[in-house]
């Protein structure tokens, strides 16, 4: 006899949209897009620090704001 499923949460999708893969062509040309930053930067900014979606934006909005400052 085969395991009922268990019912999937909005939980797990929640916790997945807060993150940044890194590994993942399509995020990090969504967020490169989102950003206006390559996707270059978005990978090292990821690095950096770590896959948060809200540290990683952050840190990529901070490097927009400097590059304003100096126009």
């Amino acid at each position: 006899m085969a395991k009922k499923a268990k019912k999937q949460t909005a939980r797990g999708r929640k916790q997945d949209r807060a993150r940044v893969a890194g590994g993942q062509d399509y995020e990090v040309r969504y967020e490169s897009k989102k950003t206006g930053k390559s996707a270059a930067s978005v990978k090292k900014a990821i690095k950096k620090v770590g896959n948060s979606r809200k540290r990683v934006e952050g840190r990529l909005g901070s490097a927009m704001k400097k590059s304003l400052r100096g126009a």
